[in-house]
This record gives structure tokens, C-alpha cells and sequence, in this order.
């Protein structure tokens, strides 16, 4: 690694084997007009906040040599915390070799990914606020409410792709200084805006969670009121590379594993036990499903049905 503190600082990783870089990070974006992501013909721009402070980071692949070499550049405070994360970020503490498929559908899907692997990020609020967001409506409102949040709160992120528009999201405390009625403008309803004010007043502990066993990051996160299963499940796919964490109660994952596995749709009772074969992976049949289109067909006209379930996510 180098360059100082306060500018631009370089790495790399090399996992002697190909990285499929936007499948593995694509998680992180927030929909198609994402401020805080940004593509461009140097490669993938990604902006975020660490416990350092704000970072933009541009990572892209060399594909010379034997496998592939991601090269990484970053900007701002954050830049040494987030390239000593790189390896993280891109799967290298995934515990694939762990994995067994049960069905043939799964194998097969789990052969045409075989170089993706599931990364992390340890930023838990970064993860956080985005999923409050997505609680029961569909993903272009979601989306599209996050976007108007950080383009009006968030902040230019350091380096040159602020000129092309990337911005960093608010921090916690910049978060919790949003007036009430600028998530209404955003479409973000009182009782999702109360879950993230909550979950802000407790950002430390909940940033804590990236170094915490699974057990008790899952039961700290779930102490904030409002923050239930699916949030956590998505948070703890992104911040904490958790391999398990299917999102029991979303609107389509049970109906499409179940669709994939079995031939018909299943709720999440019936979805917990298809997938005990695959515990500690069943976030990863999650992924494999999706990437590979086993999705069940969506008939009839496309309706503003919510992502997600109306229970506690």
C-alpha cells in the first residue's frame, strides 16, 4: 500500500483465481441511480463512511497474469481502513469450500458461479439505513428514496469522482439530524424513519456487530425496535458476510427457492425446512437461485405489489 493518510492511497489482491467484481459487490448498489455508486470506463467507483471518516474507492480488474488482480484506489480519511478490508470485501473469508449442494439445480447453478464468493464490508450502518428503507415497499420506492436522501444529506466524496457525482451517505449522526418531514418528502414513513432515528442513537454498538459472533451481532441488531428478521438478514449479508442469512420474509425469495427446489412456490415455515440440508449457506442458495434465473415465472400484469412483507422486517 501507498501514499499518505490524506490522499490517494493504492493496493491490490490477487486470489490466483478469476473475480467476478460486480457480482460480488453488486449487493452494495441501491438501485440504478445510486449516488454513492458509480461505474465508469476505469472501473467501479463506491463511496462510503468508515470509523475514519468518508472514502471513495475505484476498484477494477487485471485480468493479465495467472487468475485476476483487483486494483484498488482510494480517497479520503477512510482510504487505509477500507484497502486493508479489500480481501474481505472480496470474499476472502467466505467459507465456500464448506458448501454441498442437495439438488441438482443448485449444483449445476453453484458451477456457473463458481468464482463468486460472498464478501463483507464491516460497515454495519452503511448496510443498515438502506434495508430500513426497503421495509415494505418496492424497490423503486425504496430506491428512489434513498437516492433523494443522500443527494440532499450526504456529502461530495473525496477524490476525483466527486466531479462526476458520486457522494458519500450521511454518517450517523447525519442521519439522525434529518428533520421528520424530509423522509416524508422521501417517501419514507414515520414508523421506518422512527427505526432508523432508534438505530442511530445505538450506530456504535450496532457498528460493533462486524466483529461480534453471529449470535450476538444478529441478537444486538435485533434489540433496535423495528429491525426484525429480513433487515437483519440483509444487513448481515452485506456487513458481515453471513453466509446464512436468507431473507425470511421477503415477498419473493420463498416463493422463488421454493419454485426452484421443489417445482411450486413455498411460504417461509415450508422455505426453513427445504433449506436445513444447507444450514450455514442458505443465504448462499439464495444468491445461486437468483443469479442463476431459477426464479418461479411472474405472470399477469406487473403490479406496485411491496417487496417485502407487512410484518416486522
Amino acid at each position: 500500500m501507498t501514499g499518505r493518510r490524506d490522499e490517494r492511497l493504492d493496493t491490490d489482491f490477487a486470489p490466483g483465481r478469476p473475480v467476478p467484481l460486480r457480482a460480488i459487490i453488486g449487493s452494495l448498489r441501491r438501485g440504478a441511480g445510486d449516488p454513492t455508486w458509480l461505474q465508469t470506463g476505469e472501473g467501479i467507483w463506491r463511496a462510503c463512511v468508515t470509523p475514519e471518516g468518508p472514502v471513495s474507492m475505484l476498484l477494477r480488474v487485471d485480468r493479465t497474469g495467472v487468475g485476476n488482480r483487483v486494483v484498488a484506489r482510494a480517497h479520503g480519511p477512510g482510504s487505509s481502513w477500507i484497502l486493508a478490508r479489500l480481501p474481505s470485501l472480496l470474499g476472502a473469508d467466505d467459507p465456500v469450500h464448506e458448501f454441498v449442494p442437495h439438488h441438482d439445480v443448485i449444483a449445476e447453478a453453484f458451477a456457473q458461479q463458481r468464482d463468486w464468493r460472498l464478501g463483507r464490508t464491516g460497515l454495519v450502518i452503511d448496510a443498515l439505513v438502506p434495508a430500513i428503507i426497503e421495509q415494505r415497499v418496492t424497490g423503486k420506492q425504496a430506491f428512489g428514496g434513498y437516492r433523494m436522501l443522500v443527494r440532499r444529506f450526504g456529502s461530495p466524496a473525496p477524490g476525483p469522482a466527486a466531479d462526476l457525482g458520486l457522494r458519500t451517505p450521511p454518517s450517523a449522526d447525519g442521519w439522525a439530524k434529518i428533520p421528520s418531514w424530509e423522509w416524508l418528502r422521501a417517501g419514507v414513513d414515520a414508523q421506518r424513519a422512527d427505526t432508523i432515528m432508534r438505530a442511530m442513537r445505538v450506530a456504535h454498538a450496532l457498528e460493533e456487530c462486524a466483529d461480534l459472533p453471529r449470535e450476538q451481532a444478529w441478537k444486538r441488531l435485533r434489540s433496535v425496535p423495528g429491525i426484525g428478521v429480513w433487515t437483519t438478514a440483509e444487513v448481515a449479508q452485506r456487513a458481515l458476510g453471513d453466509a446464512d442469512a436468507v431473507s425470511f420474509g421477503d415477498y419473493h425469495v420463498a416463493k422463488d427457492i421454493g419454485y426452484a427446489l421443489t417445482g411450486r412456490p413455498v411460504d417461509d415455515l415450508q422455505l426453513a425446512e427445504l433449506l436445513k440440508p444447507y444450514a450455514g449457506h442458505r443465504y448462499r442458495v439464495q444468491y445461486l437461485v437468483n443469479a442463476a434465473g431459477l426464479n418461479r415465472p411472474r405472470r399477469g400484469p406487473r403490479l406496485s405489489l411491496p417487496t417485502h412483507l407487512p410484518s416486522r422486517m
